[in-house]
Parts: structure tokens; sequence; C-alpha cells
């Protein structure tokens, strides 16, 4: 009986769809999150959650932007890293981003709506995997070295034919 309802709840938090909750892009234009998953025509999409003082997150979007291109030209897939920085802060995620040469779309939370809306814990970093239907299939808190192999082998299962 247990087991049957962790399988459900493994389930239903698999088919989890994004919340809508309106974003600024690092340009001022306004995107809605739960069309998050039309920005990559159906492919794959990683969101990121991170914050210019946090110390593993830098290290993860690092780690990930030296074979991202190689993720993208192998299976499609698109990072969104959402920073969750307060308003105070938000004139640093800028320079941050071009001083590590992150080539992906950023977006600001900075009152962590998105954040909350998606049951996140506190702790950053914080990863998902969004299929090309919008629905969450996978999520993962904290970084490591290496655990970016995990990462893209969860998206390569989405691509597969």
């Amino acid at each position: 009986m247990i087991l049957m309802l962790v399988l459900f709840a493994g389930t239903q938090m698999a088919k989890a769809q994004l919340p809508a909750v309106t974003l600024k892009s690092m340009e001022g234009k306004e995107v809605r999150t739960d069309t998050l998953n039309l920005m990559n025509q159906g492919r794959p999409i990683i969101i990121d959650f991170f914050a210019t003082w946090c110390k593993p997150c830098n290290r993860e979007l690092d780690a990930i932007a030296e074979v991202y291109q190689d993720w993208v030209d192998e299976t499609g897939v698109k990072l969104i890293a959402v920073s969750i920085d307060q308003a105070h802060n938000q004139n640093k995620v800028k320079p941050l981003v071009n001083q590590h040469g992150w080539e992906y779309d950023v977006l600001l939370d900075p009152n962590s709506e998105f954040k909350l809306a998606m049951g996140i814990p506190g702790a950053i970093p914080y990863t998902l995997i969004i299929d090309g239907k919008g629905n969450i299939v996978y999520r993962h808190n904290g970084y490591i070295e290496g655990a970016e192999e995990e990462l893209i082998e969860k998206v390569r299962e989405l691509v597969k034919p």
C-alpha cells in the first residue's frame, strides 16, 4: 500500500505543470513561466535557480557552460537560469552572467514567487527538467562536481526516439 502511494506521488510529481508567474528577463521583458516550454519548440528545458552570491550555483552553471553547446547540438535542450537575487542585488546579475560568459536565458525572480510556486525549498542551486509538453520530469537540489552528467542523461532519455 505504501509503495503504491509512493509510486503514485512520484507519477503525479512527474506530471506537474509549470505555474503561471510573470518574471522579467535581464533586458526587462516580461516572461510568463507557464509558457517556458514554448521557448524551445517542444524540446526539453533545464531550469536552474541560482543567486549571484551562491558559490555552488556559479560552479554548476560554469560546469554546464563548458558542455552546453554540445548538449544543445545533441539534444536541443535549452537552459533557463532563474536568479533569485533580491531587488537590491539584481544589478549584480548581468555583470556576473557576462563575466562567466553564460549563454543561457536569464530570468529574474526577486521575490522568489516562481521558486515558491514551484514548491522549491530554501537551498539552491535547484535544477528542474521540463519535457517538451511543459511537464516537470526531474528535480535536483545542490551541486557536486560531475552532477551535470546526470542532468544530461535525464535529457537524453527525453529525446530518445
